[in-house]
């Protein structure tokens, strides 16, 4: 199981979780959650519910990955697995991400 951190602007929105290569879960932050000022982290995963799970990594956070000629160099270099899409998102998504997100991971 590996798990990251998803900050909004630097704040903590939630917890990203990778139970399987088909168990996903994604868990806003409790304080995070009932802050009515504090928007979403996406229009698919709107505050309505704090807890999400899917077969598949969110299509949100799939969108943050790279494609193509620049995944393959991302995965030789980083001596990542093409199809590990969650560790890549971990290695590549800590900083400098486009638009608010940042995925932080969680050693357990």
């Amino acid at each position: 199981m590996r798990k990251a951190a998803i900050y909004r602007n630097g704040k903590l929105a939630g917890f990203l979780t990778e139970e399987s290569r088909d168990k996903y879960f994604f868990r806003y932050e409790d304080t995070y959650f009932v802050d009515n000022l504090q928007p979403s982290v996406s229009l698919t995963l709107p505050k309505t519910q704090q807890e999400y799970q899917s077969e598949y990594l969110f299509p949100f956070f799939f969108n943050m990955l790279s494609e193509g000629v620049n995944r393959k160099l991302q995965c030789t270099q980083l001596r990542i697995d093409e199809n590990d899409n969650f560790g890549l998102l971990l290695a590549t998504a800590q900083q400098d991400t486009i638009g608010a997100i940042t995925v932080k991971p969680i050693e357990e």
